[in-house]
């Protein structure tokens, strides 16, 4: 079964899931880019940030979900960025791009680190590549989620969705200076402060949970979240202030060699 993506879930934690993407910006040091890509850019509230920063660019976000174009589209400020339904798995720029962003995307799309030096082509000499992706697949906001699908009630329906990957900076560094680029690589554990009810599964439900939630029928659904929310509650407790979670991301700018 196919997954869909819901913009409105997703951008429940809007400003934590922000964050990592101002954090990757600042290391991009093209000073007046001609064109600027976003590579899986969801709902568009991010890909603005790239028409502030660079005014005079020509900005365009691609996502290959049609529900998040279509909220893209529909955003405040939409008209200052174009926004394309494009998988970035086939995805080719008629002409070379100055800088090539892609937030949080790569994870979905398996094998990607055989896709980097196919992105870095895409990249004028001199530009620049430069995306994150989460690395927290080993925490309990995951692993619970791959315990209980697998457990006989619903592994036959579960079996085969998709699921986040990615890896340690040390091994995207060396894909990318074995292309010839100079890397800047680093990862960063943010500790999100969350409020709410079931803070943690209205997180993971919006991503990485979202394509397993979505392949359980009506009739199992509903049991699956209640035992998800209860062992999330467990792994990350309510401390007065909120709910903690930790998230390792994995960063990486590379400027391609001119």
């Amino acid at each position: 079964m196919a997954h869909t993506w819901d913009p409105d879930r997703y951008l429940t934690y809007a400003d934590e899931r922000g964050r990592p993407f101002l954090d990757l910006l600042a290391r991009v040091g093209a000073d007046r880019p001609r064109s600027v890509v976003d590579l899986g850019c969801g709902p568009g509230n991010l890909t603005s940030l790239l028409a502030d920063r660079w005014p005079e660019a020509d900005v365009v976000g691609l996502d290959s979900s049609p529900e998040m174009i279509a909220a893209a589209t529909g955003s405040a400020g939409s008209g200052r960025v174009r926004f394309e339904v494009a998988d970035l798995r086939e995805w080719e720029s008629a002409e070379p791009v100055d800088v090539l962003v892609s937030n949080a995307t790569l994870q979905w799309v398996p094998g990607h680190l055989d896709l980097l030096p196919r992105l870095a082509a895409q990249v004028a000499p001199g530009g620049w590549l430069a995306f994150q992706v989460p690395g927290n697949v080993g925490e309990p906001s995951h692993t619970i989620r791959a315990e209980l699908a697998a457990e006989p009630a619903y592994a036959a329906h579960t079996a085969g969705v998709a699921v986040p990957s990615s890896h340690d900076p040390a091994v995207y560094l060396d894909a990318l200076a074995g292309l010839g680029c100079t890397v800047d690589a680093w990862e960063t554990t943010y500790l999100h402060v969350l409020t709410g009810p079931d803070p943690v599964f209205t997180w993971v439900s919006g991503t990485g949970a979202r394509p397993t939630l979505q392949a359980l029928p009506d009739d199992l659904r509903p049991a699956f979240e209640q035992e998800f929310k209860g062992r999330l509650a467990e792994a990350y407790p309510e401390r007065g202030y909120g709910v903690v979670l930790p998230f390792r991301r994995v960063f990486m700018v590379a400027q391609v060699a001119a």
